[in-house]
This record gives C-alpha cells, structure tokens and sequence, in this order.
C-alpha cells in the first residue's frame, strides 16, 4: 500500500499506515498495551498516561493512543523507564480508588507488579450519587479517565451533561455546576455507563444485585435482539438470568455499524414491558 511505511518497535521491523496511533501499531503487532482511557469509538483522552512509550528522540514519554505514527519512528515498549511510568499510574490509581469492579484494571495492575501499599496514606472519599431511577454514581471508582465525558459530548451524545471539575484531589466528574443529573441536561442514554471501565458508574440494576451479593456473571446468557422502539435497527445484547428468565441488564455491541455500542434511553432501559406479563 502507498501510505504504508517501517517504524521500529522494540528492534522489531513493523509495518504503521498513515493516520494510525502507534497504539494501532502496537495493537496489531500484538505487543501488550495497558490502557485506561482509550476507547475504541472515542476520542482519545490521554488522561491516564498508562500506554506511555519511550519514542527516539523525544525528551518525555509520550501517549501511544495519541501519537502518530511517523516513518522511521523507533519505539520501545520494554524498557526500565516505561516500566516505571506505568507501575507508577497503576500504584497511584489503587491507593486512590477502589477497583473491585474494574477487573481489568486490577489485571493490568498486577501483570506490571505494582504493589497497591506503595502509597499510604489517607484516602480521598469522592462520594456516591443515587440521584435517579436508572444509573448511580460511585466516584470512589472513578479514576477520572474521561470517557464518560467523551461519549456524552461530541462523540456520541451532544448532550454535554458531565465535565470535569475541580483541581487536584476534589477533580471528579460533574453534572451541571456539580447539581444532580435530573437538574442537568442529561437524557439518561446510559451510554457513559456503557464506556465506564471501573464501575463507577453502574446500571441501578446491576448496582442492587451487588450490593445483595446477588449478582453472578456466570448464571446469565447474553441473548441478540433487535430494539423494537423505532426502526433504525438498534442491536441489544440481553443479559438473561437463565434461572429466573430475567432480564438484568441492556447493552450493545461495539462492534455494530449502527449502535457502536451506544443507545438511547429506551433501547437501554425500557425493557420492563418485556416481563409484564410474564406471569
């Protein structure tokens, strides 16, 4: 292809095509790279500074999920000083935050060993927000990593319901001049709840579940449907308790042309009539 071209990664040839991240190079090459913010239909955020790269040349790390990719680029991905970088990111983010429902991360955390005691010390309680029917809010998971952001600005809502606000350890995320989301401009599409990776905020459902020690991933079938609420073509995955027959949760496929993953209120969370009259 023309726009193809060599970069250097780890002292290995790679092939990086115009436009592409060197996180996109890194991705196909299947070097692993942890990341936090990124998402694969949002703009990237470079918040969380976990896919950091040593690139020839440049004076600071810098974010793979936003760099360029450039020809005769030479990256490394292996060395003591990248290591450090994201250790440091993973130990910051456990003293701070409580990461039982980001599996992810805490995978992330250990397969770079980064010791969770490193930084002790007092813990900055964010807060938990249950303020609507839908969705509720446990800052003390949130790693501020924007995605949320993302998805209810420009990239897939426009509605511009959340921000961030505050400096330091009072930064957190927001809804109108930090009132509740029913005072705000928000629709309750539920799509930052789709793009959270740490349960920050979760479906009310699948937050009760929990918190009666109820919930159990492996007891539920995940069945395709189409929304039947108009006629764009909306794809739904059901999560069917296979026990009770009931629905717990709504989501999409990411890779869907049409949702990407992203719904409306009513494809996320009017699904009650479908078990009304099931008795």
């Amino acid at each position: 292809m023309a726009d193809a071209f060599q970069i250097l990664i780890d002292g290995h040839e790679a092939i990086a095509h115009a436009g592409e991240t060197i996180l996109d190079v890194l991705r196909r090459q299947q070097v692993e790279t942890p990341t936090l913010c990124t998402h694969e239909h949002l703009t990237p955020a470079k918040a969380c500074r976990a896919c950091v790269v040593e690139l020839k040349g440049s004076r600071a790390l810098v974010a793979s999920c936003e760099r360029k990719a450039e020809p005769g680029m030479e990256v490394r991905t292996d060395s003591e000083r990248v290591e450090n970088a994201r250790r440091g990111v993973f130990e910051l983010l456990l003293s701070q935050n409580d990461v039982s429902t980001a599996p992810a991360l805490a995978a992330q955390a250990e397969s770079l060993g980064a010791d969770p005691g490193r930084y002790r010390g007092q813990r900055y309680e964010k807060g938990f927000f249950d303020d609507n029917q839908l969705y509720v809010r446990d800052y003390d998971k949130c790693i501020l990593c924007y995605r949320c952001v993302e998805a209810c600005g420009p990239d897939v809502q426009n509605t511009f319901a959340l921000t961030v606000a505050g400096r330091g350890f009072d930064a957190g995320i927001a809804a109108g001049f930090g009132g509740s989301l029913p005072d705000s401009a928000c629709v309750f599409c539920g799509n930052c709840v789709a793009v959270c990776p740490t349960g920050a905020l979760m479906d009310r459902r699948e937050h009760s579940l929990r918190a009666e020690g109820r919930w159990q991933e492996d007891r539920y079938d995940v069945v395709q449907t189409t929304c039947s609420y108009c006629g764009v073509g909306c794809q739904l995955e059901l999560h069917v308790d296979r026990e009770s027959n009931e629905i717990v949760k709504v989501t999409s496929p990411m890779d869907h042309s049409i949702t990407h993953g992203f719904l409306c209120v009513k494809g996320r969370y009017g699904y009650s009539f479908v078990e009304a009259g099931a008795e």
